[in-house]
């Protein structure tokens, strides 16, 4: 006999749980949820992770989940504990990564009467959760029907549930028993496959048309999918474009997009217009693209994703294939053949044209965060897995080109800057890869929580680039006209990470020109005895007007 709490929803819950196969939980301590915390802990099956704060917990919950593809549990007391993994929810639920959330609470009729941590809890999530739930105390039918749902709309919906679990006292209680039985618990959810006389109608219009784009967005690393798209990328009639994140890459694609359409005039954009768009996967950096797309529509938009709210970014969706990428060009390949065009020909002539503007501008910049993102994205080693923080920071990644495979990832849900640092220590717990985040100060000061535990591998690494606030303020043209813009937009400082790395028990090295910089990438990459911190500064240097400069090369 093993050790349960005495509750009987936290002895469903983990029944539930190792019925489904989910292994990791992440709990943050409180006394409300202390029949979780003895109720999993007490099961050997489960990987039992403490993290204190619970923006963080919630976000390296997130990079795990990100990482494995499994849900993730996340485990809270009471009251505004549940708050704070807001942030991460809402990442999840537009990234498409399952976490399982649960939250201790007060009995019902304590909520608005005053009583400390207790505020209500009951479906605080619906806006960006997939399932939510309030079970009752005594652990009946239904509270086991009902946490049999969440774990399997987690798997089937790939994002966020919530379960809400009142416990009144005591308790600490413990008792011996059997686990209770649950019952089957669904874990598979095959991709739908389409009958072929409904594809032949889009089969029709792709070889009607000679100017076809596809779009890659975000998208785990897929070799099925870069096989897939290599094989459409022959056809001269289709470009596709691809940002790193999207981690699939070809000679014959677009993978640095702002490089290639930033500076182009309106007629030429106007000439590169696709008559059927195709996107996949998730969510686009590039500002530019969507501005394209959305003056110059195409006459066709298909979106190819597992999900049940299908972007309409370019206000012009007209089907949505809901099933993975890789399950419809598996069918949709075996329908088209090429159709003669010089539609890829304009675009690649026009990306030879500007990679060679690039390069030659490259070798005339002095230092500065242009800079420093191609000297990064030279030394970045084979096999790496690289976390990309917001704002300008993921934007200047896509200017210049990796090795082959290094896979890429960001938080690029909601884009925010709040959980990078958090996501990528996640992500390296559980990756057999080595991990390194590249980062700008804003978001790294704003997440240093996110070192805050124990489970950093020695592997992990940090590129902070600070160049003494939220630089990109000063490349929009919005705030740079308003008399607030160092203090309530740039939000200009003077700190760096020496202190916190020597708080958490990092390696750590500062360097302030090109030549300690290219020195210290090499060292970086070169220690793994312990986590390290490689802060580049740049916050002399005229950034913005450098980069203003390099755009206006190409035009």
């Amino acid at each position: 006999m093993q050790k349960h709490s005495d509750k009987p929803t936290a002895q469903f819950f983990s029944a539930v749980l190792k019925k489904a196969g989910i292994r990791n939980v992440v709990i943050s301590p409180g006394s409300r949820n202390a029949p979780l915390i003895i109720e999993l802990t007490n099961q050997p099956e489960f990987n039992n992770l403490s993290v204190v704060d619970e923006r963080v917990a919630g976000f390296f919950a997130l990079g795990m989940a990100q990482q494995t593809g499994q849900p993730t549990v996340l485990v809270c007391t009471s009251g505004s504990a549940l708050l704070n993994y807001y942030p991460a929810i809402a990442e999840a639920f537009y990234s498409h990564i399952p976490l399982i959330v649960v939250s201790a609470d007060r009995p019902q009729k304590w909520i608005d009467q005053g009583e400390g941590q207790t505020i209500r809890q009951h479906e605080v999530f619906k806006n960006h959760s997939w399932f939510n739930t309030t079970l009752s105390e005594t652990g009946s039918e239904q509270d086991l029907d009902d946490i049999k749902t969440a774990v399997e709309t987690a798997l089937k919906k790939r994002g966020p549930v919530h379960i809400n679990m009142p416990f009144d006292e005591p308790l600490y209680q413990a008792v011996e028993i059997g686990m209770p039985e649950v019952g089957a618990v669904q874990t598979d959810f095959p991709d739908k496959v389409f009958e072929v006389s409904f594809l032949e109608q889009f089969e029709q219009k792709w070889q009607a048309s000679k100017q076809k784009m596809i779009l890659v967005g975000q998208h785990q690393p897929s070799e099925f999918l870069q096989l897939q798209l290599n094989k459409l990328g022959e056809d001269p009639s289709v470009i596709i474009l691809t940002e790193n994140i999207s981690n699939v890459t070809n000679n014959l694609f677009v993978n640095n997009i702002d490089q290639v359409i930033f500076s182009l005039d309106d007629d030429k954009l106007k000439d590169l217009k696709p008559d059927i768009l195709m996107t996949v996967g998730r969510n686009i950096v590039s500002k530019k693209i969507k501005q394209f797309l959305r003056k110059h529509k195409p006459v066709e938009h298909w979106h190819v994703e597992n999900t049940e709210l299908p972007p309409d970014t370019f206000e012009v969706l007209t089907q949505h294939f809901n099933t993975s990428p890789e399950m419809f060009l598996s069918q949709f390949l075996f329908l088209v053949k090429p159709v003669v065009s010089g539609y890829q020909k304009k675009w690649l002539d026009i990306k030879q044209k500007h990679k060679q503007l690039h390069h030659q501008f490259l070798q005339q910049t002095p230092f500065s965060d242009l800079k420093t993102f191609e000297i990064i994205s030279q030394n970045i080693p084979s096999g790496y897995m690289i976390h990309w923080g917001n704002s300008s920071t993921v934007r200047y990644a896509q200017l210049f080109d990796y090795q082959p495979d290094v896979i890429h990832f960001s938080n690029r849900g909601t884009s925010g800057i709040d959980g990078s640092t958090s996501t990528a220590a996640g992500a390296a717990y559980v990756s057999d890869k080595p991990v390194v985040l590249v980062t700008g100060d804003i978001s790294f000061l704003y997440d240093s929580n996110g070192l805050w535990h124990n489970y950093l591998p020695d592997n992990f690494k940090i590129i902070l680039i600070n160049n003494g606030g939220g630089e990109i303020f000063n490349f929009i043209p919005g705030p740079s006209q308003t008399e607030v813009l160092d203090d309530f937009f740039v939000t200009k400082h003077h700190y760096d990470a020496s202190h916190l790395a020597k708080m958490y028990h990092f390696g750590y090295q500062k360097v302030m020109d090109l030549k300690a910089s290219k020195s210290g990438l090499k060292d970086l990459f070169a220690n793994n005895d312990n986590p390290q911190i490689l802060e580049i500064d740049t916050s002399r240097v005229d950034n913005a007007g450098i980069l203003k400069k390099y755009f206006n090369n190409f035009v």
